[in-house]
């Protein structure tokens, strides 16, 4: 579940695993971005360190 927000008069996105979410993952445009340039080594990470 996605929602969009702001902080401080900035965007801010809004990850949610369910409605129910007590702790859901945000950031802004900055670290969006840095995530968007490292996704090949997040993809690699999450591949080499889940169990499934």
């Amino acid at each position: 579940m996605i929602e969009r927000g702001e902080f401080k008069g900035k965007p801010l996105i809004i990850i949610k695993r369910d409605e129910e979410d007590k702790y859901p993952f945000s950031f802004g445009i900055s670290k969006a971005k840095l995530i968007l340039e490292n996704i090949e080594e997040i993809k690699k990470f999450v591949e080499e360190n889940s169990s499934n």
